[in-house]
């Protein structure tokens, strides 16, 4: 079977960490309580403070003495002290800006402490403006940018520094950047908050579209090993896919399946042999699709029959991209349809040796003078001793699926002709109109018994199955090197079912069952089988309520 690599990247590279590193993140400060994100939000702002007290022992040591930068990193110290220990989950969610708020008057006392030298503080800034700026609430940037604006006056103010130009410019142009900054935070994180969501979004949709395609593949697993019917998946190059259990298990099956099968297979008859282009892998991959086509598979000593059949598989363009094979074991059916066909033959011929000496001995009664009297009840059953003297023939050509045939030249026109008239009759007493169409002289070789029976039949459904009155129709012509011959009717007309069924032993439709037409199911069948013998085809064409035409071909002469 193809496998497909399942992390999404290519054999022999590494899948980017990006998204994993993002997702730990995410995990580390959702797994935070409100205490936790706020020291967590605090801590890069807390780490530069330390650093910058680091570099001031190093390169400013007397500022480090300086009481008043001293106080400024008190207040630093106490900042994050009241992140740690105020329960910030306990207060309303608008108390929290307090804290980067005075994170701003820190840095700003802790700038004007550090004297001009320390003026870089100023960059230290952007800690808490993107802190207050990165919310959806538009009032946090407003407060923010007011932040900055205090660490430059009030600062200033409380420190009695003298103003100079540096401090002016500072006051004017350091909230403008700072705003501009603001604004860029709040509307890249209004941005990326959007694309989150749309991505939760995406990922729950697809989280529910994977649960739902490993319910629906479980489910799938669940059929295959519960049905009995060998279910065989192929590409569009005949390559297996899918192999269910019913078919591993069957050592018959399972060897179908592989590169070089050594399963010898039959058709039908049960002698031919499948030429390597006609197994059912190489048929599909030609695009080849088929229903419920018989085949021998096994050992001479153990063979059984399979009913095979081909699905296409088509992609969502349209193009196919494999196939379904499916194989039912049918070697006790087949067997059974023996077993009835046999039972069938051989009561046949246990009944017409008594009736063919029946209608002997009716006959030479009939002959015989002095049963004037009976004479007409005689008739009768002479009558129907035939009728079912040619029952049982029927029931003996249909079990053999053969008919002796006595084949010579003669005019399929003038049969039908005469088949007619001699109907015309019984179509009448049914208020039906009978037509007759027919080239003349459409010669061929057949026995003319036998074909009359078949016209007789087909013109026997269609006054049965036409109970409204309305037009007959036979026709008869040549179509190249074949004499065609219909008969149409204006009857009840046959569903898609019922007509795959039609020429079946002994099948009758529902209808015909409902209304009581008379007939055993064996008219359509041994027609057929007389035509076929005769190197012909049959066929019918019908549709609920809209009559039907059947339709058979003979080779000319």
């Amino acid at each position: 079977m193809h496998q497909t690599q399942g992390n999404g990247s290519t054999p022999g590279q590494e899948p980017p960490n990006d998204g994993l590193l993002a997702g730990r993140i995410d995990a580390l400060f959702g797994g935070l309580g409100a205490r936790g994100r706020v020291v967590l939000s605090h801590l890069p702002l807390t780490v530069t403070v330390v650093l910058i007290v680091a570099a001031a022992a190093l390169f400013s040591p007397e500022t480090l003495v300086d009481e008043r930068f001293r106080l400024a990193l008190l207040g630093h110290s106490v900042i994050f002290v009241a992140c740690a220990a105020i329960p910030w989950g306990r207060l309303p969610a608008g108390v929290l800006s307090v804290i980067p708020v005075l994170d701003c008057l820190a840095i700003g006392f802790t700038r004007e402490a550090g004297g001009p030298g320390f003026n870089v503080l100023s960059l230290m800034l952007v800690f808490p403006v993107i802190w207050l700026s990165v919310g959806r609430q538009r009032s946090r940037v407003l407060l923010a940018v007011l932040g900055v604006v205090l660490s430059t006056v009030v600062p200033a103010a409380a420190l009695d520094s003298p103003p100079t130009q540096g401090s002016m410019i500072r006051t004017i142009f350091l909230p403008l950047v700072m705003a501009a900054i603001a604004v860029s935070a709040h509307i890249v994180s209004g941005t990326l908050h959007r694309q989150r969501k749309a991505l939760l979004r995406k990922d729950q949709a697809l989280a529910e579209t994977l649960a739902e395609s490993v319910d629906r593949q479980r489910l799938l697993d669940a059929v295959l090993a519960a049905v009995g019917v060998g279910v065989w998946v192929v590409d569009k190059d005949g390559n297996n896919v899918l192999i269910n259990r019913a078919m591993r298990d069957d050592p018959t099956l399972a060897r179908l399946t592989e590169a070089e099968s050594t399963t010898t297979l039959l058709l039908s008859d049960r002698a031919t042999p499948v030429p390597s282009g006609g197994l059912p892998a190489a048929r599909v991959a030609r695009g080849d699709m088929f229903t419920d086509e018989l085949i021998w598979a096994g050992d001479e000593k153990d063979q059984r029959a399979f009913s095979v059949s081909a699905h296409a598989i088509c992609s969502r363009d349209g193009a196919r991209s494999g196939g379904v094979i499916t194989l039912v074991d049918v070697t006790a059916l087949i067997t059974a349809l023996a077993a009835k066909d046999d039972f069938v033959g051989t009561v046949s011929h246990e009944l017409r040796t008594p009736l063919t000496s029946i209608l002997g001995y009716l006959e030479l009664v009939l002959e015989e003078p002095g049963h004037e009297g009976i004479e007409a009840e005689l008739q009768v059953v002479h009558r129907n001793a035939t009728q079912l003297l040619g029952l049982v023939n029927d029931l003996i050509a249909v079990a053999s699926e053969h008919v002796d045939l006595s084949l010579q030249e003669a005019d399929l026109a003038r049969l039908l002709a005469d088949v007619v008239d001699f109907t015309l009759p019984q179509a009448a007493n049914r208020g039906l109109e009978l037509v007759l169409e027919v080239e003349p002289s459409l010669t061929a070789r057949m026995d003319i018994p036998r074909i009359r029976q078949v016209v007789s039949n087909l013109l026997s459904n269609a006054i049965k199955y036409s109970p409204d009155g309305g037009r007959i129709t036979a026709r008869a012509h040549r179509t190249g090197t074949d004499l065609v011959c219909s008969i149409t009717d204006p009857g009840v007309g046959m569903s898609p079912e019922d007509q795959e069924q039609a020429f079946t032993k002994f099948f009758r439709s529902a209808r015909s069952r409902e209304t009581a037409i008379p007939g055993a199911g064996l008219g359509l069948p041994i027609s057929k089988t007389i035509v076929e013998g005769h190197g012909g085809s049959m066929s019918l064409t019908s549709a609920p309520g809209a009559g039907t035409t059947a339709t058979f071909v003979l080779p000319a002469s």
